[in-house]
């Protein structure tokens, strides 16, 4: 069942995850009078870069979030309050394999959404229209999982989009920040420490990068300045904490290639169509959660001990499958896809300056 209706779209966790919903937004703007999409409140930003979003709506899930709040009759009402403000007359839940849709689902019955479709393992008796059907044996990438649901509900891409990841344009003018394109990103953080390469090693990546000739933005977010200093040094130009969600997206547009985690700027670097040398730990699997459809170097042991555990503290002392990944890999890696760039300094701050060698 598919009609020129409001439809909501759900995906209630990170910028990355949002991200990765990309396609299936597409599709389901393609058929849809309107697209609603909910997601949780660090998911926000990334979903107003999404092609086909007309509304953005944000709310805490209990079931999904980390960190959670409690759930109380307060909380499930102004979820009820906002859905039926928006009045869809159609939702897809999208979910990773190990969340239920069935939570959101019951809230949006009673929020009097008639129409309903989700992966779901458990039966969902009333709560959906259409229950899709998984192999969740299978790694399918996430963001091609996401667009199953979407076939499925009756939404497919139209002609001419090929299914990658995007973001909406003209992107902020950034060079105020960055000089010229042309540069390499460096990203320390990650969304789970398990997901980190060492501070010490990055900042030795960016010191060796721009010994090399090679520009070096440094990007993180507001809680992350310290981490991004450190990592900076004398040599990477510090843009922690300063831009826009929409900014980074266009510092990430500019970049040559871009060094992070397995955490969202990985994400919205393939949305800007960006290559990635990925540092990625495997307490997820690459299959799924790798940067998608853009070139892409995976560096870490992807059989290391801690594989598949979903873990955010790495189970393993001495997280050997980030922490034995050397900086001279790291470096060559991005130098064999960049060769060296302009080393001159991106203002007073940065680059590498008189004596710096």
């Amino acid at each position: 069942m598919t009609r020129r209706t409001t439809v909501l779209v759900a995906r209630l966790d990170n910028a990355g995850d949002v991200l990765l919903a990309g396609p299936a937004v597409r599709a389901v703007a393609a058929g849809a009078r309107r697209v609603v999409l909910l997601t949780g409140p660090n998911g926000g930003q990334a979903a107003r870069l999404l092609p086909g979003v007309d509304e953005v709506l944000e709310w805490h899930a209990p079931w999904i979030d980390p960190d959670p709040r409690p759930l109380t009759r307060a909380h499930t009402e102004e979820l009820i309050s906002l859905v039926e403000a928006a009045a869809p007359g159609q939702a897809l839940i999208l979910t990773s394999f190990h969340q239920s849709s069935l939570p959101l689902a019951l809230l949006l019955r009673l929020a009097g959404v008639p129409w309903i479709a989700a992966i779901s393992e458990d039966y969902p008796g009333s709560l959906l229209d259409v229950r899709h059907l998984v192999d969740e044996t299978e790694d399918v990438p996430e963001a091609e999982r996401m667009l199953g649901l979407a076939r499925a509900a009756g939404f497919v891409l139209p002609r001419g989009d090929d299914g990658a990841l995007a973001v909406r344009r003209p992107l902020p003018d950034v060079e105020r920040f960055t000089g010229p394109p042309g540069y390499v990103v460096v990203h320390p953080g990650a969304s789970a420490p398990a997901r980190a390469w060492p501070a010490e090693l990055h900042a030795r990546a960016v010191r060796d990068l721009v010994l090399a000739g090679v520009r070096v933005v440094v990007t993180g977010g507001p809680d992350e300045q310290a981490l991004t200093a450190g990592v900076a040094g004398a040599y990477g130009q510090d843009l922690g904490g300063v831009t826009t969600f929409a900014e980074l997206a266009a510092v990430l547009d500019g970049a040559a290639a871009v060094v992070v985690g397995n955490t969202g700027p990985a994400h919205l670097a393939a949305a800007v169509g960006t290559p990635v040398v990925s540092l990625f730990a495997p307490v997820v699997p690459a299959a799924r959660w790798a940067p998608y459809r853009v070139p892409v170097t995976l560096l870490g042991d992807q059989e290391a001990a801690c594989r598949g555990s979903r873990a955010r503290v790495c189970p393993v002392p001495g997280h050997p499958c980030l922490s034995s990944v050397p900086v001279e890999e790291v470096v060559g890696t991005v130098l064999g896809l960049v060769g060296p760039l302009s080393g001159a300094p991106l203002d007073g701050r940065a680059g590498v300056r008189e004596g710096a060698r």
